[in-house]
């Protein structure tokens, strides 16, 4: 396939200030209720006892509604993947160097990831935005991963990288140490310790998962000060991929764009959003659940079920990209399946 697209973010970044942020996050805006009424209406009438294709037919009233078309459609699917590096990488929380980041940055452009292969069967547009030139964040066991202009410009770079012209934005990230800053951040963000979240990573054996957890709760501690402010927390825990998501996240639902999202990282990268709002996360959906250990317990705490289970670990929107088929088939048996009338079958009594 085609070397994806690398966007770059251009004009006044969309946040200068962590106030006008936490505006952006508490005030957004609803599905469309007449599109989601009139799907039910039509899927009513097709040939197929009601409910019989379960969370297929969720599927094309979630599409429809984020963008407010009663005929949804998947013309424009496009997948981003943020990259960046994290200090806290010379805490030994990798088996892998840092510099393998960089590396799969270019393995995307050559085509040769998992996701290239992914996005192509999917119908999906690749794009990659490497964050600060994979400058890492700070070590976040002693001194925040960012500061607020740092954050602030992730997050705005995520937000630039969503276009107007998308039916459905798919999500990931590359970055080694990511799953260290992800579970930092989930713990931060709904409590417990390093051991409830940290997990394998990218292949730790078991003493290196125990070390990881302990550089995690060293983390907490540090930072223990973010309290009860998700935007805090994501700041000090987080990382440069992590704050970008978060910003694609924003701007795809100020902009009615419905998201799947991929796996642990992502995931976590999403949750202050629904931390500031009750329904900050209703345009997004889960695409799997990952292998990696959190990512169960990160699921259930914002209430978030699955599409897929397949043991998948990857990263880099893999799950994310494997899930567009399945709404792809939602879509079609919404608008391709006859009607009882047009079919001549008769309906229940």
């Amino acid at each position: 396939m085609p070397a994806p697209e690398c966007p770059q973010p251009s004009g006044s970044p969309a946040f200068t200030t962590m106030e006008a942020l936490r505006a952006a996050c508490t005030t957004l805006p609803p599905p469309d209720g007449g599109a989601r009424q009139a799907i039910a209406t039509r899927d009513a009438t097709l040939t197929k006892p009601p409910g019989s294709l379960g969370r297929l037919e969720a599927l094309v009233a979630w599409l429809g509604a984020w963008q407010g078309r009663p005929d949804p459609v998947l013309d424009h699917v496009r997948v981003v993947i943020f990259a960046g590096n994290h200090g806290v990488v010379s805490q030994g929380v990798s088996p892998w160097p840092a510099s393998v980041t960089a590396q799969m940055v270019e393995n995307f452009a050559a085509g040769g990831a998992a996701i290239n292969q992914i996005a192509r069967i999917a119908g999906a547009s690749l794009h990659v935005v490497p964050m600060a030139g994979l400058a890492p964040t700070a070590d976040f066991t002693v001194a925040p991963a960012m500061d607020d202009d740092t954050f602030l410009a992730a997050v705005s770079a995520g937000h630039a990288a969503v276009g107007m012209d998308i039916d459905l934005l798919c999500l990931g990230e590359m970055g080694i140490g990511n799953t260290t800053a992800a579970a930092a951040l989930a713990a931060g963000l709904f409590g417990g310790a390093g051991q409830d979240w940290a997990g394998r990573g990218t292949g730790l054996d078991a003493a290196g998962v125990a070390h990881k957890a302990r550089v995690i709760d060293a983390a907490l501690a540090r930072h223990a000060h973010a309290g009860h402010d998700p935007l805090a927390v994501a700041r000090c825990l987080g990382g440069l991929e992590l704050a970008a998501i978060l910003g694609a996240v924003l701007a795809a639902r100020h902009r009615r764009i419905p998201v799947l999202l991929d796996g642990f990282v992502c995931t976590a990268a999403a949750a202050p959003l629904a931390c500031l709002h009750p329904s900050g996360l209703a345009h997004t959906t889960l695409a799997h659940r990952s292998a990696e250990a959190g990512h169960a317990a990160l699921a259930r705490a914002l209430n978030l079920p699955p599409l897929l289970d397949l043991d998948l670990r990857l990263g880099e929107a893999t799950g994310a990209a494997l899930a567009v088929p399945l709404l792809r088939a939602a879509v079609a048996c919404h608008s391709g399946m006859a009607t009882f009338a047009q079919a001549g079958v008769s309906d229940r009594t």
